[in-house]
């Protein structure tokens, strides 16, 4: 049986990995397994702006109302308010349709039970093998009134918005504050300015105007450069880039200058616990976090708990530990008092809310550690061999173990992909021993 599940849903080129079909047969055996646990027989979908999520939207509606489910389809939105809304409108399930920060090329298609949770992989498993079981697909379709009908709702981010303004603390505003907000063209185009301006904020919004081909492009998280010279040139006190599906986000200080996301997870931390709202006895990241992070959190008396790569494992840690606060240094941040996964809008309320209470710059706040050098290098490869497959690599880890320079190396869950990260007190050190490790997995995997 192929695997369907990535590191975060389905995800692939559209029409040629993610075709209509396939859309509809996902969607048929991940409402087979809902109907068993069924309480209100809804399910919610959403979508970021990508001209493929039609195509995928109307095949997954074909395949819930063809099993007898009731769908309710509500736009552009993004990413948690999808998870939020599931859980307000006691849906069974919901499901998002995008690829986050991947080009308009690609899609995806991601899954929330009815708590607003992501899936856990036992469950994700169980849905593969229903996928698999064409039998059992043929069975569970209906006839006549018995199936189902979809609805479209264009009024339900009145909710999100709600909810976004509840997690910013009631006796604050940002009036007085000028923050550039780029949207990637994408899923927060409407929700991100509309929350901040109502917020008392004097908002300059970048890439607002979505086409269906122009989300991640050149803009948003992963392309800051329109937003760094923004800041600088508006004079704006914070700079704000959400990715496609506004799940994540990348804060730019007065200067213009990146704020790197371990600095942001540490300050955030910090701060939580100075103000007696952080549960737990620390926060949570990923083994991707830069060593200074942890560092930090011991200088103040409080744990770096790490989980895999992916920000359902950081939430099932949180869980865990009771522990309400944790993210990824790649931008997801998840306060779980306010979201269920991450939220680049209330991630960016709560930076906000520490500026305004500290009364003090970004620049000088949201850098309050040293990082140890570390250097991420994504390399393309042709085929995922399983690494403990790969004849030398037990001897390079070894002298990378023995000249201290820390290491994750793992293949992208969604492209074909090699990613390595090496970090190390000496710079120098590291730089090295990159070049070494990028010139052998291109011979090992690319021959």
């Amino acid at each position: 049986m192929n695997k369907l599940f990535g590191t975060d849903g389905v995800r692939g080129e559209a029409g040629s990995f993610l075709t209509a079909s396939m859309a509809m047969k996902v969607a048929m055996a991940a409402g087979i397994y809902f109907k068993a646990h069924s309480r209100t027989n809804k399910i919610l979908i959403g979508k970021d702006t990508r001209r493929s999520g039609y195509m995928i939207e109307n095949a997954i509606v074909s395949g819930l109302t063809a099993i007898g489910y009731d769908v309710i389809e509500i736009g552009p939105m993004p990413t948690p308010a999808i998870a939020f809304i599931t859980q307000n409108m006691r849906c069974d399930a919901g499901i998002m349709i995008s690829a986050s920060h991947n080009s308009y090329e690609d899609n995806g298609i991601k899954f929330f039970d009815g708590q607003g949770d992501k899936l856990s992989h036992s469950v994700e498993r169980e849905i593969e093998e229903i996928y698999a079981d064409d039998e059992r697909l043929q069975e569970a379709q209906v006839r006549a009134k018995k199936i189902g009908k979809a609805k479209r709702i264009d009024d339900v981010i009145g909710r999100y918005i709600v909810q976004l303004k509840n997690s910013f603390p009631r006796e604050l505003s940002l009036q007085g504050m000028r923050i550039v907000l780029d949207t990637a063209n994408g899923a927060g185009y409407i929700v991100g300015p509309t929350v901040l301006e109502e917020l008392g904020a004097d908002v300059i919004v970048l890439h607002n105007k979505p086409d269906g081909f122009n989300i991640n492009e050149g803009c948003g998280a992963l392309h800051t450069k329109d937003l760094q010279d923004s800041v600088v040139k508006y004079r704006a006190d914070l700079g704000i880039a959400l990715d496609g599906d506004a799940d994540r986000l990348v804060v730019v200080d007065e200067n213009g200058e990146i704020v790197d996301g371990d600095h942001l997870l540490g300050a955030l931390g910090v701060y939580m616990n100075d103000t007696g709202v952080l549960k737990g006895e620390g926060i949570v990241s990923t083994v991707m976090s830069n060593q200074g992070l942890e560092d930090y959190m011991t200088s103040k008396n409080l744990k770096l708990f790490r989980s895999d790569v992916g920000d359902k494992n950081v939430l099932e840690i949180m869980k865990k530990k009771s522990i309400n606060f944790g993210g990824e240094q790649s931008g997801h941040v998840i306060i779980s008092d306010f979201a269920k996964t991450g939220d680049g809008l209330v991630s960016a309320l709560q930076v906000l809310a520490l500026l305004i209470n500290t009364n003090t710059k970004a620049s000088e706040v949201l850098r309050p550690f040293k990082l140890y050098p570390q250097k991420l290098v994504n390399i393309n490869i042709k085929a995922k061999k399983p690494l403990e497959k790969i004849e030398g690599l037990d001897a390079k880890l070894k002298n990378l173990d023995d000249k201290h320079i820390r290491h994750l190396i793992r293949y992208s869950g969604t492209e074909n992909k090699l990613r390595v990260l090496l970090e190390c007190i000496d710079a120098k050190i590291m730089e090295k021993e990159m070049d070494t490790m990028i010139e052998f997995f291109q011979k090992a995997l690319n021959g």
